[in-house]
């Protein structure tokens, strides 16, 4: 009976997932799904000086942030490992902001040298959606923070007058990557590789498959080679993510199809979808804007960069950003001012590419993979499937995610019906 109730809440499960229904009405703010934090986030208050922010060590953490406020946190830093912390803010869905409200994060030494910082605002489609940056303290010969002792990590808000000026809540990552066994070379190059941006690859062979994009890094599915396709309503970011190891580059075309116009004359939306690039730590590698109208398609090319250790010595470029072996997070928005000119939702396909062989990475003084800082083949095989670590935990469960396209009510219909099938079996065994 335990196995038939699970069967059958695994079939309600999919048919809740976003984007099952393959076209589902147009919905306000309201009815947009939540950002799922971590579940083993822990909520901290941080403070409005250094000098009395909370301790925090690696994991996750919630908070929130008024406008034009600075939030303190105290961290305690060794003399052999790389800190990343980041931050990512969650307005309200549909709430106002403006193109340059965001965030600034810093890292700062009890002196106030600045070890590393990071900022990112909405950009021109004012709409508002998750968004994140990173600041680091990084082990290098002759850098700044070298020191063993304790550090402050901030977290500031920019925000217009005439923007929304309701608190938005924070959610924090602290990652500590292994520091480098020493060497008598004294450790890998800091000439960072060619940026050379080489002829993108043809599309991935194969059918287009769905995929439900999470609500954000922590519920985001695995995305490996192919064809994903999935929906997107009006004000909703959607997360995917893909393993990228060492030697290895990213391409993904986003393609915005043609969709029900809401009237005769649907107006064109300038700035109609984000898609934002974030490494391995959350930090933002880069992001655009694509136009739309629901009469004519449309597409982004997302080229990133080949993964190396070396490429953190290249400073604040894209190039820089693209430092770690592990998940790359690619999140798509649209904008809420889609809802004037689509009637329901738009269909979004992502092919992807991943270039290059996996190669041996740095020699760690420690384990990098435990840390979040690596591929294995437990992440490959799920971005194979499409799936999010959770559901990938959950065993065969994860096999009925291809009922992803099912409307809601003929899920629910199948659903109870194998749950009284398996439940006389189990009766009459008894």
């Amino acid at each position: 009976m335990r196995s038939s109730l699970a069967a059958a809440a695994a079939l309600c499960a999919v048919a809740a997932l976003p984007g099952a229904a393959a076209a589902a009405p147009s919905a306000g703010p309201e009815d947009l799904p939540a950002y799922e934090t971590a579940p083993d986030a822990r909520r901290v208050e941080g403070q409005e000086s250094s000098a009395h922010g909370p301790a925090i060590e690696p994991g996750f953490y919630t908070d929130d942030i008024g406008p034009g406020e600075r939030r303190y946190y105290s961290v305690t830093l060794d003399g052999e490992s790389n800190a990343w912390i980041s931050a990512t803010a969650l307005p309200e869905p549909g709430s106002r902001v403006k193109s340059m409200d965001g965030i600034e994060v810093v890292l700062e030494s009890a002196d106030g040298i600045n070890c590393g910082d990071g900022d990112v605002s909405f950009g021109s489609d004012d709409s508002a959606r998750p968004i994140a940056d990173l600041a680091g303290r990084m082990i290098r010969k002759d850098g700044y923070c070298q020191e063993p002792g304790v550090y402050h990590f901030s977290v500031e808000r920019d925000s217009d007058e005439t923007a929304d000026a309701g608190r938005w809540p924070l959610e924090i990552s602290f990652m500590r990557e292994p520091g480098l066994r020493k060497q008598a070379s004294g450790g890998p190059s800091e000439a960072a590789p060619d940026a050379a941006t080489p002829s993108p690859p043809g599309a991935p062979k194969g059918e287009t498959r769905p995929i439900g994009g999470g609500t954000g890094f922590n519920d985001a599915p695995g995305m490996g080679e192919g064809n994903w396709s999935d929906r997107l309503r009006p004000g909703e970011t959607r997360f995917y993510k893909v393993p990228l190891d060492w030697g290895q580059r990213l391409y993904t075309q986003v393609e915005f199809g043609t969709a029900r116009a809401r009237g005769d004359n649907a107006p064109y939306v300038s700035g109609a979808f984000r898609v934002d690039f974030y490494n391995t730590a959350r930090g933002r590698i880069g992001t655009d804007g694509v136009g739309y109208r629901p009469d004519k398609p449309a597409a982004y090319l997302l080229d990133g960069q080949r993964v190396a250790f070396a490429n953190r010595f290249d400073g604040g470029t894209e190039l820089g950003e693209t430092r770690f072996a592990g998940w790359y997070y690619i999140a798509v928005h649209a904008n809420g001012k889609l809802a004037e000119s689509v009637d329901g939702t738009v269909p979004v396909v992502l092919r992807t590419t991943v270039v290059g062989e996996p190669e041996a990475g740095p020699e760690y003084d420690g384990d990098a993979r435990e840390a979040g800082f690596g591929v294995t083949e437990d992440d490959r095989e799920a971005a194979a499937e499409g799936l999010s670590r959770s559901a990938a935990e959950s065993g065969d469960t994860l096999r009925l995610l291809g009922w992803a396209g099912i409307g809601t009510g003929t899920a629910l219909i199948l659903g109870l019906g194998l749950w009284t099938l398996l439940a006389r079996r189990s009766a009459g065994r008894a």
